[in-house]
């Protein structure tokens, strides 16, 4: 299986604030979704995105995998290091985070 971007996260320390402007920005459209606002972009093309408010103002890619966890493994024998555990989103699927071997961090993402 090919490993395709299939999801992106922006960081920010006010949700509201940076909804307001993406919103203005891009005409994006928000949705809450627990503690994230999911991004409705208004196109079919592309990738789809959620804002998530913390300390955080990182940009994250996510990479669909087949195996979270054979894929954390293989990214600690490169050097990287698992930032999350595999984590369940309800009803979706399940994610996880690593960094690389600079640090970079990368989600993987595995669909229901």
């Amino acid at each position: 299986m090919a490993n395709p971007v299939v999801h992106f996260e922006i960081g920010c320390k006010d949700g509201a604030k940076s909804q307001e402007f993406f919103s203005k920005l891009f005409s994006w459209g928000f949705q809450e979704f627990g503690p994230a606002r999911m991004i409705n972009t208004g196109s079919e093309e592309g990738i789809h995105g959620h804002l998530e408010a913390g300390e955080s103002t990182n940009t994250i890619i996510y990479v669909r995998v087949d195996d979270l966890q054979a894929c954390l493994d293989k990214a600690e024998s490169l050097g990287g290091k698992t930032i999350v555990p595999p984590t369940e989103v309800p009803e979706a699927g399940h994610f996880a985070q690593l960094t690389d071997s600079d640090g970079t961090t990368v989600g993987i993402w595995k669909p229901l």
